[in-house]
């Protein structure tokens, strides 16, 4: 069954937006928007060295993205704003990457299959590494998502009941981490932000708790994966910025819906 590439590469895109659902509900919380798509563009230059030194994809996008969240975390309030230093992390080390990507020689580099994704050439190897991500963030959300939650909602209430709102975030940062690392292939580095905001912005108006506002997000970035794999081998559009747009398209129906609902 995996031998078709469409079948693999609609597990992909489920498995990507089940493990982007609670991130982009934290995302969306904590308004960190800007903060995802920095740690997403500075996985280029994860992805230039990890070509440079021959190791996995998988492994110099993970350490990149992390090592830029966890530094933004550290600096930010020091002698940056935050939206500065997160702008100077993201194009930097977009920038950075790709100038690295140049002086790769005997190297082919499809920039393309990086920036927007290639989910269409998914491998075995893909999809285990997608399953791995989703275990390690699912089961880190399961773990610290109380803790999580009233960090968010409250640092002061946080600190009150033994919680360091510190220590959340940084378990919040490995968990994004990881999404990029395994997103890459799916949507690519520059609509990664695009999978953990809209499904999540769509389903806000909808959901009365958290729990339900996770499940909504899930259902909603399945719904797009799927629908967006459909569209593309339709009209042979790119498969990446197809399920964003689907994700967007249903963002936009359920925003007028809200409205007739409050009449």
């Amino acid at each position: 069954m995996l031998d078709d590439f469409m079948v693999r590469a609609s597990i992909a895109g489920v498995g990507v937006a089940l493990i982007a659902a609670p991130l982009g509900c934290f995302v969306v919380w904590r308004r960190m928007a800007y903060f995802g798509e920095a740690t997403a563009h500075a996985a280029m230059l994860g992805i230039a060295i990890a070509l440079s030194l021959e190791i996995p994809i998988f492994a110099g996008t993970l350490v990149a993205a992390l090592l830029m969240a966890l530094t933004v975390t550290q600096l930010s309030g020091r002698s940056l704003a935050t939206d500065t230093l997160l702008g100077l992390t993201a194009h930097g080390g977009l920038a950075l990457g790709l100038v690295v990507a140049s002086f790769l020689s005997g190297v082919r580099i499809d920039l393309m299959a990086y920036l927007f994704g290639d989910i269409l050439a998914v491998t075995r190897v893909d999809l285990l590494l997608i399953l791995l991500g989703f275990l390690a963030v699912i089961l880190l959300m399961y773990w610290r998502w109380s803790k999580m939650l009233i960090s968010t909602l409250n640092e002061e209430l946080a600190y009150s009941n033994g919680i360091n709102p510190i220590r959340e975030k940084f378990f919040l940062t490995i968990s994004l981490a990881i999404t990029v690392a395994v997103s890459i292939k799916v949507v690519g580095l520059l609509l990664i932000s695009a999978l953990l905001i809209i499904p999540a912005a769509a389903s806000r108006t909808f959901s009365r708790t958290p729990e339900e506002m996770v499940i909504i997000t899930a259902v909603v970035g399945v719904i797009s994966a799927i629908s967006g794999l459909q569209f593309s081998y339709l009209f042979n559009t790119p498969p990446g910025p197809s399920i964003v747009c689907v994700s967007l398209a249903i963002f936009l129906i359920l925003s007028s819906i809200r409205p007739l609902r409050s009449n």
